[in-house]
């Protein structure tokens, strides 16, 4: 007996490492097990565990050399050691300032859009539900984007900033942290899917515990956008695009693989520079334009005019191309909210499927006949 008790404290010791083990391999299966929520973004992941979830932002600027990790955590809940050194954010969100007119739709479609207490340069913002709250002073203008108002931001304490960063340099991002207020930096704006954009509203889901909602309104979009893409399934890509304007002495086209031409891709069209490669846009000249797109028969413009001579006047060369000459030119740009707020860059992020259905009415007004465009307009 007393050998068997000198032996105690080796066998509770035994006991514990073993116990201890058994607890990590079952903590790394629950990891291994637990399930990213992304399916088309490329640049988030959002994995849920039992009282918070663990945030990826993976891709935040063009060439960026990090990444950054968030943990959406629940009142109450117990948060691993490992997971003690990144960003703790308490959920759901009771108050918010966001700074990009993109956000603004996902608050909205998820009705927390009077949790937004905050927004740079309201005048952008074009929502008709949220210009409500805007002038009713129930959100505040916060500055510009890269010179916000961090004594104005302190004095709203809001529980959270949700911005984003341009590349590498953003002292402003250092200076919101080192005021205290919490930040988190999104990077749907980098996303080249248009399904991949639309579905950062899982992140906001994830902010004000309406996950099951996000998830709801995502999978509705992904069945529209697919329906729309079956239209065109059989369809030959035959109309010829030419898009773009002038900006100064450069004609800036999208690459073949941006979110611009994959909209033209699925909506089967003949977009002329689909196999330029890369993402964002290129600068052209002008004489390269004509060479190739003078027979173009659509064109998709880019730029406020909001008539034909207008838009003619703007360039005098426009008169060159046939899709001019015809009468084909289309604005995405041309639909404003009431304070001059361009409604296309506010909501096309958030509904990719009313935008593929624009173009498809475009490419192909006889499949969508009774169909009225949501942002397109026909320059008259």
């Amino acid at each position: 007996m007393k050998n068997f008790l000198s032996k105690l404290p080796v066998v509770f010791s035994l006991f514990i490492v073993f116990g201890c083990k058994k607890n990590e391999e079952k903590t790394s299966e629950i990891a291994i097990d637990a399930k990213n929520s992304i399916e088309y973004a490329s640049g988030l992941s959002i994995v849920k565990y039992e009282g918070y979830s663990v945030v990826n932002v993976i891709n935040p600027w063009p060439n960026a050399d990090k990444k950054f990790t968030y943990i959406l955590k629940e009142n109450d809940a117990v948060v691993p050691d490992s997971l003690q050194k990144y960003t703790t954010i308490k959920v759901p969100l009771e108050t918010v300032v966001v700074t990009s007119t993109t956000n603004i739709p996902f608050l909205e479609m998820l009705e927390v859009e009077n949790k937004l207490v905050g927004f740079p340069h309201t005048d952008y913002i074009s929502s008709e539900k949220t210009r409500i709250l805007i002038d009713k002073g129930s959100v505040k203008n916060v500055g510009q984007n890269e010179k916000l108002n961090i004594e104005q931001l302190i004095d709203l304490s809001p529980d959270l900033i949700v911005t984003f960063g341009i590349d590498n340099n953003n002292p402003m991002l250092d200076n919101l942290k080192k005021s205290g207020l919490n930040v988190l930096i999104q990077g749907d704006w980098m996303e080249q899917s248009p399904l991949g954009k639309a579905e950062w509203v899982k992140l906001y889901g994830s902010l004000f515990g309406k996950e099951a909602k996000a998830k709801e309104l995502f999978d509705k979009i992904v069945e529209s956008y697919n329906q729309a893409k079956k239209l065109v399934a059989d369809k030959p890509a035959t109309t010829k695009v030419l898009y773009g304007s002038m900006y100064e002495d450069v004609w800036y086209v999208a690459k073949g693989s941006s979110w611009v031409a994959q909209f033209m891709k699925d909506a089967k069209s003949n977009y002329l520079w689909a196999d330029l490669e890369g993402t964002g846009s290129e600068g052209l000249s002008f004489e390269k334009v004509l060479d190739k797109a003078k027979t173009a028969n659509v064109w998709i413009a880019t730029g406020s005019a909001k008539t034909l001579d207008e838009f003619g006047k703007s360039n005098p060369h426009y008169g060159e191309f046939d899709a001019f000459k015809n009468k084909s030119v289309y604005s995405f740009e041309y639909k404003l909210g009431a304070t001059g707020g361009t409604i296309y860059y506010e909501l096309s992020p958030s509904r990719p499927d009313l935008v593929l259905k624009d173009y498809i009415k475009i490419f192909h007004p006889d499949l969508l006949s009774s169909y009225e465009f949501t942002f397109a307009t026909k320059l008259n």
